[in-house]
């Protein structure tokens, strides 16, 4: 009898996480995901096979395999309590997410709203440190990214990861930020030239840079606000 393959196993063109990785998880079927779930089939069937079996024996229906018990998923071979209780757990967590209402993105289309939202983050910091903050066009934020720590100057931030976080989030609107450990709002002529670096850079790039707010505790100076940008 031979032994059964893990998916690492298994030729490229069928591993599916390989196939996720390049595609994404819209690619891939029902029995695919489930097999990147359980990872291994029996010494006779893959995992992709053995789940296009219990999914047929479903009526390809996720809900009706979510109503099946550990009892029921161990009589097929190659099922044990293990990955009987891990397709139940995914099925559950389909069924969560789908009365869940999608979380709104935070909206930050101006100073204030960038200064509170960056200000707990950074009140307490002895050094300086830079942030991006990544908007869609409506000012709602993707995400944050940390791109400088212990120094902020035109050297220190690296505009092209910037522009790479841009791009990779598809980002259209762009915001800086920084702290003053000292508390001294007002901007240095590093900070200055900064923000011209990076106002030409999301100009070449089609992106809006909103603002560069320099943090400290309790106020911030907004390059916007400022007519600056």
């Amino acid at each position: 009898m031979s032994e059964k393959l893990n998916i690492n196993q298994w030729a490229e063109e069928d591993r599916p996480r390989e196939k996720l990785e390049r595609l994404g998880a819209e690619a891939l079927s029902n029995a695919e995901l489930l097999a990147i779930l359980v990872g291994s089939g029996s010494p006779h069937e893959t995992a992709v096979d053995l789940m296009k079996r219990i999914m047929n024996d479903c009526n390809n229906n996720l809900n009706t395999l979510g109503k099946k018990t550990i009892a029921d998923l161990c009589q097929y071979n190659g099922v044990g309590p293990a990955k009987a209780i891990t397709i139940l757990a995914a099925c559950e967590l389909g069924k969560r997410r789908q009365r869940e209402k999608a979380e709104e993105r935070r909206r930050m289309n101006t100073a204030p709203d960038i200064y509170d939202y960056m200000h707990t983050r950074m009140q307490d910091l002895d050094v300086e440190e830079a942030w991006v903050l990544l908007m869609n066009q409506n000012f709602r934020l993707i995400k944050t990214v940390r791109i400088s720590h212990g120094g902020i100057t035109e050297t220190a931030v690296d505009i092209r990861i910037i522009m790479k976080e841009a791009l990779l989030s598809n980002a259209t609107v762009v915001a800086l930020c920084h702290n003053h450990p000292s508390n001294n709002i007002s901007p240095s002529k590093e900070d200055d030239r900064l923000t011209e670096r990076v106002k030409k850079a999301c100009d070449i790039m089609r992106l809006h840079l909103l603002d560069h707010i320099i943090v400290t505790d309790g106020a911030y100076y907004s390059y916007h606000e400022q007519g600056r940008l």
